[in-house]
């Protein structure tokens, strides 16, 4: 029995590879699951409420692409992976808030798009904090897990993101933090500095900066850095003996104008 079924198992993994496209980005429409979960951590600092009024070179405020592209992006991804959400930044002014809103679950488009829609940009920037905090919830020390942190500028409580990048590789378990720098090149307060910190935070975990100046450069990113890599053949096996495929579905959220 247990010979039949991995003989079942290996002749559907051909069948996959036969019928799988060529096209890279097409490849995640066979709707393989992710092993790894994800927390994306989210910047609601008072910067991200930022437009032309604030000296910030953009019409509306940032959070607005963001809500966007998030909208774009997440109703296919999580169709694939078990996503969460924490967010910085959101509440009174100048205050280093940091909220857990989601730990990582199927299907969670909706509920992040929730929550990343009611936010209201206005405190500090805890991003090191808030990494910290979604690498605990990932469980790191004993599992892998993935961590996307979008920011639009510097670390600015108090905190070194390259330091939790050193100690995050010597205490987890194949932990991968990527950073998103959201139109970062023209605007933090300290400069290069700052786009080196997040950069050296990213290095340290395996991790990819990447740099996003509008919606859809937002897009690609998060659907580089939270999108299924392709799985190899064993895991492929595994995958189909013990998890489902995810149903597609859609939902439409307020994202702004």
């Amino acid at each position: 029995m247990q010979l039949q079924r991995r003989t079942l198992l290996a002749s559907l993994f051909l069948a996959v590879l036969i019928a799988a496209p060529t096209d890279p980005g097409a490849a995640q429409d066979q709707k393989t699951p992710c092993t790894e979960d994800a927390m994306i951590v989210f910047d609601a600092s008072g910067s991200m409420a930022g437009n032309l009024g604030q000296g910030i070179m953009t019409e509306k405020p940032r959070i607005f692409e963001v809500r966007r592209a998030l909208s774009r992006v997440l109703p296919s991804i999580t169709q694939y992976r078990k996503v969460g959400l924490i967010t910085y930044g959101p509440g009174p002014y100048r205050q280093c808030n940091v909220h857990l809103d989601l730990k990582p679950i199927a299907d969670a488009a909706e509920p992040i798009m929730t929550v990343v829609s009611g936010l209201n940009p206005a405190g500090k920037t805890p991003l090191t904090e808030a990494v910290e905090q979604a690498a605990d919830v990932l469980d790191h020390r004993r599992k892998p897990g993935v961590v996307v942190l979008l920011t639009d500028g510097e670390e600015t409580c108090n905190r070194d993101p390259c330091a939790l990048g050193k100690k995050l590789t010597a205490t987890s378990s194949n932990l991968t933090v990527h950073v998103i720098g959201f139109q970062m090149k023209n605007f933090t307060w300290t400069g290069e500095t700052s786009v080196l910190d997040v950069k050296c935070l990213a290095k340290e975990t395996g991790g990819l900066y990447i740099s996003a100046q509008n919606e859809e450069d937002l897009v690609k990113a998060f659907q580089q850095t939270l999108g299924c890599p392709i799985m190899s053949g064993l895991e492929m096996m595994s995958a189909l003996d013990s998890r489902r495929f995810l149903a597609d579905k859609s939902s439409g959220f307020a994202v702004g104008p």
